[in-house]
C-alpha cells in the first residue's frame, strides 16, 4: 500500500499565518516532494458545524474563503485531492460505526476536547457531536486509508483516538483499517504559534491573528503592535526572548538570507537575540526586520490569491470534482468496514445461500 496524507482546517473563517507554519506550508512541501501517492486536504465543515449550529452562513462563506487560501499558498488540485466534509456522506456511517468502539469516558479524558470544551464554554451543555468529533476525525482519518497525519503538537491526542479505533476494529472485525503516523512541524515554534498578543493561540475568535490575505499595510500594523517583553521599557534595557512574541515568529520565520537582506548588521538570530538579551536593542527595530519577513512570505500568496479569486465558479467546480473523487474512496473503505463487519448482507452470496439451503432451498 502506498504512502497517503489526509489533513484539513475548519471553515470558521480565513486561514491565518499559524495555519501557515503549523502544517500548510509543511503540506505544500509534501504535495511536491514526490513521496506520497496521494494527498487529500480537507475543508471539515461538518465539524466546523459541531459549535456553529446557530451560524450555519458563517461556515457556508468561509468555504471558499479556505479554498482560496490552499490554492494561494501552492496546493494543486493536480497534485492533491481537495474536498469538503460534508458531500462525503460515508464519512458519517464510519462516524455511526466507530462509536460503539469508545466510550464516553475515553472522550472525556482527551485532552484536546477538554480543553476545546473549556475554551467554548460547553461544560454545562456539550453538544453530542462536538463531545465525539474525535471519532469524526477517526472516519475522516481511516475513510482514506491515510498513513500520515500532518497536524500540529495540540492534536496529538486526537490522533492517538484514531490509533486507538483502528487497533480496535482491527482486533474485533478484521485487518482492515490502516493506523496514521503523525507528522509534526519540524521546527518547534511553528508548532502553536502564539497569537499577535502574546495569548498562547492564535485564533480566530480572539481577533489576535495575522490573515494570509492580510493587505501589506494590516500586517504591518499587526506586527508593528505585537506583544514584547513588558519589563523592556528603554532601548538600554535588558530584554527577554520567552514568550517575546516577536522572537517566537522569528524562529517560525527567519532564515540566514534574511539577515544579508534585511538587517547586515548580524550574522545570525542568535546574534539578534543575544544583543536584545543583553540591551541597546529596541523592539521597533526588531519588529521592522520581522515585518520584512512576514511580507516577504506572504506577498506572493497574497498574488496568487488576487488571481484564483477572479474566477470563483472555477474554485467550485475544482471543489466538486475533488468531492467526487474523495466519495469513491471513502465509498470503498465503507464496504469494506461493512464486510468485515458482516453487515454487507446484500452483497454476501454465501450468506444467502446459505440461508436459502438452511430452509431447504436449493440454488
Amino acid at each position: 500500500m502506498g504512502k497517503i496524507i489526509l489533513t484539513g482546517d475548519r471553515p470558521t473563517g480565513r486561514l491565518h499565518v499559524g495555519h501557515y507554519v503549523g502544517s500548510l506550508r509543511r503540506r505544500v512541501e509534501l504535495q511536491n516532494s514526490g513521496e506520497y501517492d496521494k494527498t487529500f486536504i480537507m475543508i471539515a465543515d461538518a465539524q466546523a458545524l459541531t459549535d456553529n449550529i446557530e451560524n450555519p452562513e458563517k461556515v457556508r462563506q468561509n468555504i471558499i474563503e479556505v479554498a482560496l487560501d490552499y490554492l494561494a499558498c501552492g496546493l494543486d488540485p493536480a497534485k492533491s485531492t481537495l474536498f469538503i466534509q460534508s458531500q462525503i456522506a460515508e464519512l458519517c456511517e464510519l462516524t455511526f460505526y466507530y462509536m460503539d468502539l469508545v466510550t464516553v469516558s475515553r472522550l472525556q479524558r482527551n485532552p484536546t476536547v477538554k480543553s476545546e470544551i473549556k475554551m467554548r464554554n460547553f461544560e454545562a451543555s456539550i453538544p453530542v457531536g462536538f463531545f465525539t468529533y474525535p471519532i469524526s476525525q477517526a472516519a475522516d482519518i481511516t475513510a482514506f486509508k491515510a498513513t500520515t497525519v500532518p497536524v500540529g503538537e495540540d492534536q496529538l491526542p486526537m490522533i492517538e483516538q484514531t490509533r486507538e479505533i483502528v487497533r480496535k476494529f482491527n482486533a474485533v472485525y478484521e485487518e482492515v483499517l490502516v493506523e496514521p503516523e503523525v507528522l509534526l512541524p519540524e521546527n518547534d515554534a511553528c508548532m502553536r504559534l502564539p497569537g499577535i498578543d502574546g495569548k498562547a493561540k492564535m485564533s480566530k475568535s480572539l481577533g489576535n491573528c495575522i490573515y494570509l490575505a492580510d493587505s501589506a499595510d494590516e500586517v504591518r500594523k499587526k506586527i508593528m503592535s505585537m506583544y514584547t517583553d513588558p519589563e523592556h521599557i528603554q532601548v538600554s534595557d535588558p530584554g527577554h526572548i520567552e514568550g517575546n512574541t516577536v522572537f517566537t515568529y522569528l524562529d517560525a520565520f527567519c532564515r540566514p538570507e534574511h539577515f544579508e537582506r534585511y538587517l547586515p548588521d548580524y550574522a545570525d538570530l542568535n546574534e539578534l537575540k543575544a544583543h536584545y538579551q543583553r540591551g541597546g536593542l529596541g523592539d521597533v527595530k526588531v519588529k521592522k526586520f520581522l515585518n520584512n519577513i512576514i511580507q516577504e512570505e506572504l506577498e506572493p500568496i497574497r498574488t496568487r490569491r488576487k488571481e484564483f479569486e477572479k474566477d470563483i465558479p472555477a474554485i467550485y467546480e475544482m471543489l466538486k470534482k475533488g468531492s467526487d473523487i474523495a466519495r469513491e474512496v471513502a465509498a470503498q473503505t465503507l464496504s469494506e468496514v461493512k464486510r468485515a463487519m458482516k453487515i454487507n448482507y446484500f452483497e454476501d452470496m454465501a450468506l444467502i445461500q446459505s440461508q436459502a439451503e438452511k430452509y431447504g432451498q436449493e440454488s
